[in-house]
Parts: structure tokens; C-alpha cells; sequence
């Protein structure tokens, strides 16, 4: 207070030093300019905000314009105008600079970003000191606080004055405990109970997850969320009508408990009695009624209303009518309790692109994003091929996220522009994989790899795996777009150890040093064909207990394999995300085999097919399957080293990698020329986070089964579990907890595995 109080001082004597100014100055030729009374500021600042030089003649008119100068700065407190002879003397008291601001007593933000934030406001270490901007973040400060439910939490600010005319800035919060929600109450629920509406809203009263989830704290953003919630809840089921009529929320008086009393009118439920269509019809009526969702005789559905609307304006938008307008005009018969329907079209004009712009993109190259585009500068407005272009992007896996954003062109009504923005993502990445279990010691595996190298959207990798069955060194390079029309080429270098003696898992060692190429050619948007040729180049190791199984094989066929290899593979991917899928499906079949010229003959087919069904906005369904296939030819046994497997992470968790198979002689897993692998998986956000793409959960059965033979179900291995992924700033680390479901003695159990990764 005692800084305010020199403030008005201050300006209580700068009018007085213009009032005498304006009326006591005699008009004088200025020979010289004397500044006084300053500390920080430079003399030289001082002279080129003043409106009068040396030379000019003073009067009492340029005297208040100067004082006004000054004053208008903001760097002064006090500005008085002195004359001494011909000298003009601008005798000045500076406003203090803020020397450091300080937070003490803050738990709940990071401070570091509450420096950030008070520096919007206008307050930072060497900026002139400005009480008002220290108000704004007061009340900023108490602002985010209460967000956060501390309704208890108490703000106040300390200003110190210092040496050199300099000020320190303190912020003193007592942030108090968290105000709980207590009790949720929906007054006028008849159709439906409290608990089952309650049950559908994120706000919630305390219970055994919102200390994490922090959702019994009161926020009016997530009440109106809430709100929207239960009004789609019942205009889902048929209620039209349905009303919010109040909304109360009340803390008690020692600001620890809040109250939420929602008072709402369901309103009759309402059945589709016609369904009609109307206004400009640029496509066939028949056409039109099979987008519509809705049907006569059908309960009322908001959510089917508005898918059909949308139907309808994206196939009018794939024509080209960019701001076509559908509307679902209702006439109610409130006595039967029915609803018709005129779905009201108007295209509007039909617009073309002008111009594709893309923008966030500062390694990426235009080009990578561009060749990605469906939609074309020039052409037609198309929804599809507008959606289809950021499909494609976001798939590149080169971005964090992916927006599109069609603004009509100013000053005409048939152009539009195409705005494509991104947020990129590290494409680089060094991981590191690890996994216990019981029986089993630590495998741990790197890689480094860059998906995106300068920018060109090349692919390059070069991995090590240190594990006590598998060592791994690889090195593999792609071209996505070795030609213009996206055929791609990739070469693969790769030497492997498989010890598998080293942990039960068969008592041989093979090593296994090759090279391939590959083409990858587009068929459709979504289809590519794979054709790859190779040679690798085996050497087995038995040992003196190795069963007969192998030794009768390297006694047949000798110890060295060399192997001219070629394979064909098929993939069709139609997820709508690379990182966060929440629908599609995607396919991928293989078939790879010896050539003539080599010692092998055999060949191995594999298919997988893996679909995502969109439960609500936040839950889906993922379902996987796996079939793989193997056989020798020319008198020759499929090689043992070319057998399926399964168990671990990436098929049957809750299993030992590998063991899920046939036992050699020894009682050890060999593996099998048959494999059958499904998964299912239900995945939602991880709770506390709400829609964070960063986090996800899932609850998972998976099975499994590897034979030489026909297929046996009776022996399918099954395990549940739940598994948590998150694309963290270091890196993606997943967590995978499981518990095997079939306990056959034979079986070798891995409860807990992990694998995670750090990028650059």
C-alpha cells in the first residue's frame, strides 16, 4: 500500500508541476537539455521521447506536451519540468523495474509455467513494475485454483521494495484441500434412476478411483459436458423434449464440500412416424433414403438424426458441394406421441480448391505430406478424398496430430482452400525392450531407427536384440516412394543367433546371415503387394543331448544351408489412426519360400487380420487373428529353425516367449508348421486422463496354438489380463499384465512383461 500511496503522490505532484508549467514558463530559445533523476534509464531515451530539441523556442504549450510524452512512456512516476537559464531541466522519479518474482506455498502448478503465464499478463524480471497487471495475475491465480476445486485456497501478494529502485514480487498461496463433490442429485429422473444417469456423467462423488481421476472435483466445463451427456442420453431413447431446467451448485460454508443439484423434465418418449425428403435433390431420392438411419416406427434417436444428416452432406461434398445443408425439420403429434421428419436439402454452390496449404511442419518436407494428398489443387471439393488425404498423413506415423481445415476463399462463393496442419513428433527413436517372468532371466533388445530421415520420409533402421535366445543385428532401409506413382524399395541386412540351448528352448544353435530386397506396389488407396527376393546363408550347431529331432535333420541335410529365397505379401490397411486406431480394419498375408539353387525347399504362408469396432467415442473393441502354415517340398522337411511359435508379448501374454509349442525329446519347445493365434481386447482411456491419445488401456483374452498336426483346439493355450501403452516423451512403454487361464504342467509362465523406448 505504501507503493500506491507515493503513486498518487506522485501524479498528485506531476499535475501540479503541469499546471505551473502551463502557466508560469516564460518563452525562452532552448540552448541546452539537462536530464535529472535517473537511474535505469538511458539520458539518450529520455531525449527521443521529448517532443522539443535545443534550438526550439519553450512555451507553455510544448511544456505540457512533453510532460504528457513522458507520462505516456510508462517508465516514469513523476515528471517535473524545471528552467534554468536557457537550460531546460527534465527532472524525473522512474517507476521501480521488478527485480524477481516468487511463488511460495505452490503444490498444484508447476512454476515454472506460472512464470510463463503472469509474463502474458505482463509482469517479468526487468519490466517496469505495473500494479494492475500484479492484480490481474492475483485474480488469474485464484482463478486456476478454483478450476481445480480448491475453492479454500487463499492468494495474496507481497511487494518489497528494493535497492536501485527495483521491487520484488511475491505470490503467497495457502492452497487448503481439495472441495469434494458430495453429493450429485437429478431431480425430475423418472424413466431412468438417479444412479443409472449419475453413472453416465464424468463429475462424480468421491470413490476409489477419483483420487487419481480427480473427477469429484467441480469443474463448469465438465458439468456442461455432463449436461450435453444426459441430453443425448435420452434423445437417444426417444425422449424429444427433454429438458434441463436448472443446474444449483453450492459448497458449504467451510468450502470443503460441493453440492450438485440438477433439476430436468424428461418429457414424453417419441416414436418416427414419416420420414420425408425435401428440397434440392442433386442425387436420387432412392439414394437419399437408404443414407437416412432413421426409420418410421422406429423410438426417436437424436444420435441416428445426426448421422443421417451427415450422411447426406458428405456425399453432397463429394461432389463438390462444400457447404451443403441439411436440416431435419420435426412436426410433433403430441397426442400420439409421434415425430415426422422432412429432411430439407440445399447444396448451395458447388466449389473447387484453390490452393493447398500446409503448415507445422518444420523437418518434414511439403513434399512427404503433399504426394499423401487425394485431393487436388484445382479440382472439385471431395469429403472422401479430403478424409482419405488425412488418413494417409496421420498414417506416415510422422505426427503427433494431424487437422484438415476447408475455409471458403474471401470475396468469392465456389473456392475453397485446403489447410493442412501438423504437430510433429520425434521420428527417431532408440528402443529398449525388457521382460520378466518366472524361470526366465532379463532379455533385453535396442534399436535405433529413423523414420523420417531429413525430412524425406525414408526409413532407417539398424537394430540389436541381446536376449539369451535371440541375438539379433539388423540393418534395413526404405524408400516409400521410389517412384513417383508410391512404389517403394527397400533393401535388408541381418545376421542371427538363436541360441536356443542357452534356456530351454530346444538344445541346438543356429546362425543366420542374409540380405533381401523388396517392392512395395499400391493396388488401391489402402491395398499394397510386397515382392521380395533374398539369400540366406544358415549354420546349425548340435550338441551331444540334443534330442534325435535335430540331429537326424543336420546328419540329413548337413550343418550348412544356403538359401535363395523369395516371398509376396499382401496388406490392406483401412484403420482410421497409426497411433490411436479406434476403427477399420486391417489385413496382411505372406508367403514366403525356398528357390531352386539353394539347399531348402519349403515354403510358409502367415495371414492376420485385425479390426477395430468403435464402442462410443471412448471405448473400442480390437479383435486379432492369426494363422500361419509351413511345409517342406521336393523330399525335404520344413527346416526346424522355419517353425511357428508363440507365446510372449506380441501373441499369447502370460506365457514364456516361445514356449506356447511342441516339445522336442528333451520336454523343450521346437515349434511347430501350424499356428493359430486370437486376440481380443477392449480399449479405453486410461482412467483419470480422460481423452488423452497419449494413454490407453486394455482388458485382453488372448489364445493360442502351434501343432505339426491338425489342429487340436483342446490344446489352445488362453490368458486375460490388462495392459496399459503410453507414448510418453521418452519414449512408448507398454505394460502388459497377465494371467494364463489353462494350467497344463508343460507350460512355462510369464506374468509380467514390459517393453519401452526413448525417442530423439
Amino acid at each position: 500500500m505504501a507503493l500506491i500511496s507515493r503513486s498518487w503522490l506522485g501524479l498528485f505532484g506531476a499535475l501540479l508541476a503541469y499546471a505551473s508549467a502551463a502557466l508560469a514558463i516564460d518563452p525562452f530559445v532552448i540552448k541546452d537539455i539537462r536530464v535529472e533523476g535517473i537511474q535505469r534509464t538511458e539520458a539518450g531515451t529520455v531525449f527521443s521521447y521529448l517532443p522539443v530539441k535545443v534550438g526550439d523556442t519553450m512555451n507553455d504549450e510544448k511544456a505540457a506536451q512533453a510532460i504528457r510524452a513522458l507520462y505516456a512512456t510508462g517508465f516514469f512516476r513523476d515528471v517535473t519540468l524545471e528552467v534554468d537559464g536557457a537550460t531546460l531541466v527534465v527532472v524525473l522519479q522512474e517507476r521501480p523495474s521488478i527485480a524477481q518474482i516468487e511463488f511460495t506455498g505452490v503444490k498444484e502448478f508447476d512454476k515454472n509455467a506460472l512464470l510463463k503465464g503472469v509474463q502474458q499478463i505482463g509482469l517479468a524480471e526487468g519490466r517496469i513494475f505495473d500494479k494492475g497487471a500484479v492484480d490481474r495475475a492475483e485474480q488469474e491465480l485464484k482463478r486456476q485454483y478454483l478450476s481445480r476445486g480448491k475453492y479454500a485456497a487463499e492468494v495474496s501478494t507481497t511487494i518489497t521494495p528494493l535497492e536501485r529502485n527495483r521491487v520484488s514480487i511475491n505470490f503467497s498461496v495457502v492452497e487448503g484441500e481439495s472441495s469434494k463433490i458430495r453429493q450429485i442429485s437429478i431431480i425430475g429422473a423418472k424413466a431412468f434412476t438417479e444412479k443409472q444417469l449419475t453413472g453416465l456423467m464424468t463429475l462424480r462423488e468421491p470413490g476409489l478411483m477419483t483420487w487419481f481421476s480427480k473427477h469429484d472435483q467441480y469443474s463448469r466445463q465438465k458439468l456442461s459436458a455432463d449436461l450435453e451427456t444426459l441430453r443425448s442420453f435420452y434423445q437417444d431413447r426417444g425422449y424429444l423434449e427433454f429438458n434441463v431446467d436448472s443446474t444449483q451448485v453450492s459448497i458449504t460454508p467451510d468450502k470443503k464440500d460441493i453440492y450438485i443439484t440438477i433439476g430436468i423434465t424428461e418429457g414424453e418418449k417419441y416414436t418416427v412416424s414419416e420420414v420425408k425428403v425435401g428440397g434440392q435433390l442433386l442425387i436420387p431420392e432412392e439414394e437419399v433414403r437408404k443414407m437416412i438411419t432413421i426409420k418410421s416406427g422406429e423410438v426417436f434417436s437424436r444420435g441416428k438424426l445426426t448421422e443421417s444428416t451427415k450422411k447426406i452432406s458428405d456425399r453432397l461434398g463429394n461432389d463438390g458441394y462444400a457447404f451443403a445443408n441439411v436440416n431435419a425439420a420435426p412436426e410433433l403429434n403430441k397426442e400420439k406421441k409421434e415425430a415426422a421428419f422432412t429432411f430439407f436439402i440445399d447444396p448451395g454452390r458447388r466449389v473447387y480448391v484453390r490452393r493447398i496449404n500446409v503448415a507445422g511442419n518444420t523437418r518434414t518436407r511439403d513434399e512427404v505430406i503433399r504426394r499423401e494428398m487425394r485431393q487436388v489443387e484445382g479440382g472439385w471439393y471431395a469429403v472422401d478424398k479430403i478424409t482419405l488425404s488425412k488418413q494417409r498423413i496421420d498414417r506416415l506415423g510422422y505426427f503427433n496430430e494431424v487437422n484438415v481445415e476447408t475455409p471458403a476463399v474471401q470475396g468469392t462463393t465456389d473456392q475453397v482452400d485446403v489447410n493442412v496442419s501438423v504437430i510433429e513428433k520425434p521420428t527417431g527413436s532408440i528402443l529398449l525392450g525388457a521382460g520378466f517372468g518366472s524361470g526366465m532371466g532379463p532379455v533385453v533388445s535396442t534399436s535405433i531407427s529413423q523414420n523420417n530421415i531429413f525430412g524425406s520420409g525414408k526409413h532407417l533402421s539398424a537394430g540389436v536384440n541381446s536376449g539369451k535366445i535371440n541375438t539379433l543385428y539388423s540393418l534395413s532401409y526404405t524408400d516409400p516412394y521410389f517412384t513417383v506413382d508410391g512404389v517403394s524399395l527397400g533393401y535388408d541386412l541381418y545376421h542371427r543367433k538363436i541360441d536356443a540351448a542357452s534356456n530351454g528352448l530346444g538344445q541346438y544353435e543356429t546362425k543366420t546371415t542374409g540380405f533381401g530386397a523388396r517392392f512395395g506396389v499400391p493396388v488401391t488407396e489402402i491395398d499394397t503387394i510386397v515382392y521380395g527376393a533374398g539369400f540366406e546363408d544358415t549354420s546349425i550347431t548340435t550338441f551331444s543331448t540334443s534330442p534325435l529331432f535335430y540331429t537326424d535333420y543336420v546328419n540329413t541335410f548337413g550343418s550348412n544351408n544356403r538359401a535363395f529365397t523369395g516371398n509376396v505379401g499382401w496388406a490392406r490397411d483401412a484403420r482410421d489412426s497409426l497411433i490411436y486406431p479406434t476403427s477399420g480394419s486391417m489385413h496382411r498375408a505372406n508367403a514366403e519360400g525356398g528357390l531352386p539353387g539353394g539347399t531348402l525347399r519349403y515354403y510358409r504362408a502367415s495371414y492376420q487380420y485385425q479390426r477395430y469396432f468403435p464402442l462410443s467415442r471412448d471405448y473400442t473393441l480390437m479383435i486379432n487373428a492369426e494363422l500361419g502354415y509351413g511345409e517342406g517340398y521336393g523330399g525335404k522337411p520344413l527346416p526346424f529353425f522355419k517353425n511357428f511359435f508363440a507365446g510372449g508379448v506380441a501373441s499369447v501374454r502370460g506365457y514364456k516367449m516361445n514356449t506356447v509349442a511342441p516339445r522336442d525329446g528333451n520336454g523343450d519347445p521346437r515349434g511347430g508348421n501350424r499356428k493359430l493365434l486370437g486376440n481380443a481386447e477392449f480399449l479405453f482411456p486410461f482412467p483419470g486422463l480422460g481423452n488423452d491419445r497419449s494413454v490407453r488401456m486394455s482388458a485382453f483374452v488372448d489364445s493360442g496354438l502351434v501343432t505339426d498336426n491338425k489342429y487340436d483346439f483342446g490344446e489352445l493355450r488362453y490368458s486375460t489380463g490388462l495392459s496399459v501403452l503410453w507414448v510418453s516423451p521418452f519414449g512408448p512403454l507398454k505394460i502388459s499384465v497377465a494371467k494364463p487361464l489353462t494350467n497344463k504342467i508343460e507350460d512355462r509362465k510369464q506374468a509380467f512383461q514390459f517393453t519401452f523406448g526413448g525417442t530423439f
